[in-house]
């Protein structure tokens, strides 16, 4: 369907000094897709990300972008738009001045106004499109230098972190709006913490650790690459259950990770694949004991996170370094 990948990198290569940020990384993503960075801090995502947005280049190594070899010299694709740690926004100017200026910056005329307006609407700042920048939020100024990339109609959106200091409601407006995005042909490439985020959001996702690539494929096989999972599960039999966990092949009782949740003395928590798991439960149902809450204790994509990179981080941390 697409004559090329928006971004095609081979062996690429970066130092700062003594440090190797990225080594030998090979990337694929294909037009009119949402694809993900998730990785520890000082995985290499942020300069990954620089690099598709011409704010670096590479020190070896081949990148494309939309079809285009990107050279040496530092140069930004027509198309490409897009922000890494943190969007830069006038302070003291409103919102909508905000949009507005980068618009006169690029020589384009001002009768795109109507275009500002909507875009505020799209992210959910119409109503303080006359708020000067510098009380904003966190979430709020990510909102606007989302608004800010898209005025151009990229044909490659970069985010580093979008979904930072959202609320709820917030992050939906996002979701929505990168959606819609896709769907309309362009490609979006983003980095996050956040595991829910790149469930909900990506068609493939690449997981870097040491600025090494360790994984890159669709959500579903990443998740599958945990293997065995930790589930916690509540019954009306406490202790029946745990007899009949204790009779299922391929599972065994641990102990709870979450031992100050409420409910958690009464709380099985076994380890094993999914398919023991739905023998546990038919099991269960069987022996006349009610399931009144299932669940993984650390998520599929989270899980396989920790497997695939060895650390025990919070990966819903702020990224602080590179």
């Amino acid at each position: 369907m697409h004559p090329f990948d928006a971004v095609r990198a081979r062996s690429v290569v970066k130092t700062f000094g003594d440090v190797i940020a990225l080594d030998g990384v090979d990337l694929d993503v294909a037009a009119g897709q949402i694809h993900g960075l998730v990785g520890p801090n000082g995985a290499g995502k942020t300069t990954l990300l620089g690099l598709v947005l011409g704010l670096a280049a590479a020190d070896a190594g081949t990148l494309e972008i939309l079809g285009m070899p990107m050279g040496r010299a530092l140069s930004v694709a027509d198309g490409v738009a897009g922000f890494v740690d943190g969007p830069g926004l006038y302070p003291t100017l409103t919102a909508r001045q905000n949009l507005m200026t980068l618009l006169a910056l690029r020589g384009e005329r001002t009768s795109r106004s109507r275009e500002v307006d909507e875009l505020l609407g799209r992210v959910g700042l119409a109503e303080v499109s006359g708020d000067a920048v510098r009380g904003f939020s966190l979430g709020m100024r990510q909102r606007l230098g989302l608004a800010a990339a898209l005025l151009g109609g990229p044909r490659l959106l970069v985010l580093d972190e979008p979904a930072n200091g959202l609320d709820p409601a917030g992050r939906r407006q996002v979701h929505d709006v990168l959606t819609d995005l896709a769907d309309s042909g362009a490609t979006v490439v983003l980095s996050s913490h956040r595991m829910d985020d790149l469930a909900s959001l990506c068609d493939e996702v690449t997981l870097l650790s040491a600025g090494r690539v360790v994984f890159s494929g669709p959500v579903h096989k990443l998740a599958a690459e945990s293997g065995e999972l930790d589930y916690r599960l509540i019954t009306s039999d406490p202790e029946g259950a745990r007899g009949v966990a204790d009779g299922t092949p391929s599972l065994r009782r641990v102990t709870a990770r979450n031992g100050s949740r409420q409910g958690d003395e009464q709380a099985l928590v076994v380890r094993g694949p999914e398919a023991a798991l739905d023998r546990l439960v038919a099991q269960l149902i069987g022996a006349g004991i009610a399931i009144r809450e299932l669940g993984p204790v650390v998520p599929p994509l989270e899980a396989a996170f920790l497997a695939l990179t060895g650390t025990e981080a919070d990966i819903n941390a702020e990224e602080t370094t590179r």
